[in-house]
């Protein structure tokens, strides 16, 4: 029987890449045993037992770059992890006695996976991001193979021979169930319309509130028929309707606007938008292409590594996104490029076309030949 250790956290962007890989290797291999190998506290935990798979803890914390006396004591304590996490990780291999243990990134998988590959115990990582983070490029170094999610990853890793790209595996597939048309009608949204999305994320992204609500302002005040799908986050809980409101926008009085703090329908959401308008995490992004749908990008300007403007920019030179950073966007400059695309309607067909060329529609299959061959050297 097959006996897998999977670990990755810190965030979502992590952990879920493991739950699918954890599906991949259940649909090969039915009776395989899984162990998941997380911080105590961090958000893998609760994901991970979400799914029934068993969960081991491991304290791990990552250090921190900038000096103040807070951060020195933070990293006081991410030392004596350090110092304790290679006999905790020996001691959790030597019981569950793995055939293979994967990671796909955050610093809380680096101690298992490290200690794996010392073991000779088979291993293989996962970058999610276009720029790889501090614990792939570390771990590449001992790993067997290393899977990636776009090819321009592999000019920032020494060990390219080891580099295969898989694209992002993403938890229960993200299948096209709907056209865009039946996606329209399932939200009650005219078919004949034209549909923006724009999400900040779960948290929700403030400069991309503020001028989604300029956005949806300008489309009363000019009488433009369009339908517009927001998530503002639980960092907008409030504030976006107070801001639309200011604006003179009465939601009651547009029904082809929906504003939600969560979206817990967004693959339907994606599926009828025209536009979407995005932060650029890894997970956003691949969604953006499975749908084929041209979109504004902003990329998070405080992400580890500024790895999201590297994911979007891969979007952006292909032709499938306009990309702006987060300094540069106004609520004018969003209007202006909205509507120059409203105008143009080829430019947008132009952009969702270059959008689904990027998709790697079979990244389950690469993703299940990577780890068939690594357990078979």
């Amino acid at each position: 029987m097959l006996k897998v250790i999977l670990s990755g956290g810190g965030t979502a962007g992590h952990v879920n890449p493991a739950i699918a890989i954890y599906e991949i290797i259940k649909a090969h291999h039915p009776d395989a045993e899984f162990l998941y190998v997380g911080t105590p506290n961090g958000i893998e935990k609760k994901l991970v037992e979400q799914e029934g798979i068993r969960f081991v803890s491991m304290e791990v914390a990552g250090f921190q770059r900038k000096i103040s006396l807070n951060n020195i004591k933070r990293n006081a304590v991410a030392t004596k992890y350090f110092l304790e996490s290679g006999h905790k990780a020996k001691k959790i291999i030597d019981d569950f006695k793995p055939d293979i243990v994967i990671g796909t990134g955050g610093y809380a998988c680096e101690p298992i996976v490290h200690k794996a590959a010392a073991m000779g115990i088979k291993t293989v990582i996962h970058e999610q991001n276009a720029f790889p983070g501090v614990t792939t490029k570390i771990l590449a170094k001992k790993a067997d193979r290393v899977m990636l999610t776009v090819e321009r990853a592999k000019e920032y890793i020494k060990e390219s021979e080891k580099c295969i790209v898989t694209g992002l595996p993403v938890r229960h597939g993200f299948v096209d169930r709907l056209s865009k048309t039946e996606a329209k009608k399932a939200l009650g949204l005219p078919t004949d319309q034209l549909c923006i999305l724009s999400t900040g994320g779960s948290l929700g992204a403030g400069r991309i509130n503020e001028t989604v609500s300029d956005l949806i302002a300008w489309y009363c005040e000019n009488n433009i028929k369009i339908s517009h799908i927001h998530s503002y986050g639980k960092n907008g809980r409030g504030s976006f309707a107070a801001s639309l409101q200011t604006n003179g926008v009465n939601l009651s009085e547009h029904p082809n606007f929906i504003v939600k703090e969560y979206i817990d329908n967004m693959s339907t959401c994606m599926e009828a938008a025209d536009l979407i308008i995005s932060r650029c995490g890894a997970g956003a992004l691949t969604e953006i292409e499975a749908v084929g749908c041209g979109s504004i990008l902003v990329p998070s300007p405080i992400v580890a590594e500024n790895h999201q403007f590297y994911n979007g920019k891969v979007l952006s030179d292909a032709g499938a996104a306009i990309m702006f950073e987060q300094k540069d966007l106004t609520s004018e400059l969003l209007i202006q490029t909205v509507s120059e695309l409203i105008h143009d309607p080829k430019r947008l067909e132009e952009l969702s076309a270059n959008a689904a060329k990027l998709y790697i529609k079979d990244t389950p299959d690469r993703v299940g030949a990577v780890i068939e061959e690594v357990l078979n050297m």
